[in-house]
């Protein structure tokens, strides 16, 4: 999944769903270490990748 979000969303703005109610919004600013990071209006979210069920471009 890491390789992926690399190679295909990096700086583009994406959905993550995580489950039940946890869909996060925000800019692909990196993706290491088995962790996801958004950018979204100047604050940062991060995401285990293992959590991660879908994750698609808005």
């Amino acid at each position: 999944m890491q390789s992926f979000i690399v190679e295909h969303l990096l700086g583009e703005v994406v959905d993550v769903y995580c489950g039940g109610p946890d869909v996060f919004n925000g800019k692909v600013e990196a993706c290491a270490d088995d962790v996801l990071t958004l950018e979204n209006k100047g604050k940062y979210t991060h995401i285990t990748i293992d959590k991660i069920i879908a994750i698609w471009r808005t």
